[in-house]
């Protein structure tokens, strides 16, 4: 049975080396749902988000997705407040680039000084000395490339970040963006439902750059049973949005998905995706389904 949670069931998606050197376990955790409605303020139940990240490490995360924007830096403290001193194979990965004014309110900003701002109050609310992947939330269309990138890469320079990742990107910007420095990860929008971003994960597999996708489970489609689903999810014991990260997993080395949720069980249940083994022919018939 999928639901059945072993000791550590995220061990059983295997493993990735960011950047050729950081290793995590493939099924990670999104910790953007720990914060307040519309990615702003506290959750309504902190105690419960400390449960969730303290659960997540229990069933063998290794991998936590978060970003600065979040909250803003309500998911950052959260994380250090439930995790602190750090397990020695937890890789954190945040992100900068967008300013937040209230709920639902993004705001792209990518001048070299606020990046570098960011970046400092990350590693002070995460309690990190260097943080193993530091992502550009999104790249600022009115500020030079080389400027946003360049300040990244003086930040690994002086040690306070190990790699640099990209976020919604075209695979030219990732080009462009490779030309300018060593890029370690992509994080684009991909789901079973929505695979608009095919072309950006082939690029990454043909050059080994870690590909995390984002609202992997695409919760209130693909979280219901709908046709061939209701009977490979009888065959696995698994439920649908389980079956929609083993796909995930099954259809790159080079993906880790990152699902999100504020609840324990719910993180239990994602989790429990690792253990399922889709078939070749359940794989396509997903693939078609979606």
């Amino acid at each position: 049975m999928a639901t059945n949670i072993s000791e550590q069931p995220a061990k059983a998606s295997g493993t990735y080396r960011i950047g050729g050197d950081v290793t995590v376990n493939r099924l990670g955790y999104g910790a953007m749902q720990i914060t307040g409605p519309g990615v702003w303020g506290d959750p309504k139940d902190p105690a419960e988000a400390v449960r969730v990240l303290r659960r997540a490490i229990e069933l063998g995360v290794t991998f936590i997705d978060t970003a600065d924007s979040y909250g803003p830096f309500v998911s950052e403290l959260l994380i250090r407040e439930a995790l602190h001193p750090y397990a020695d194979d937890l890789v954190i990965a945040t992100k900068g680039g967008f300013t937040r004014s209230g709920p639902g309110d993004w705001r792209v900003v990518g001048r070299p000084e606020y990046l570098r701002q960011q970046c400092e109050l990350s590693l002070r609310h995460l309690g990190l000395d260097s943080i193993p992947l530091y992502q550009l939330h999104r790249i600022d269309p009115k500020v030079p490339l080389a400027d946003q990138l360049g300040e990244l890469a003086l930040l690994r320079e002086e040690g306070k970040i190990r790699h640099i990742g990209l976020s919604e990107v075209s695979v030219a910007q990732i080009g462009e963006s490779r030309a300018i420095t060593e890029i370690a990860s992509v994080q684009n929008l991909y789901n079973l439902a929505n695979r608009s971003a095919e072309d950006v994960l082939e690029y990454c597999e043909r050059n080994d750059l870690a590909f995390i996708p984002w609202f992997p489970i695409a919760t209130g489609e693909l979280a219901r049973p709908v046709g061939p689903l209701d009977a490979i999810s009888t065959a696995h014991g698994a439920s649908p949005a389980q079956l929609a990260l083993a796909w995930l997993l099954r259809r790159s080395p080079v993906m880790l998905p990152i699902p999100g949720t504020s609840s324990v069980a719910h993180l239990e249940e994602n989790v429990g995706a690792a253990d399922v083994r889709l078939t070749d022919d359940e794989f396509e018939a997903l693939a078609k389904a979606s």
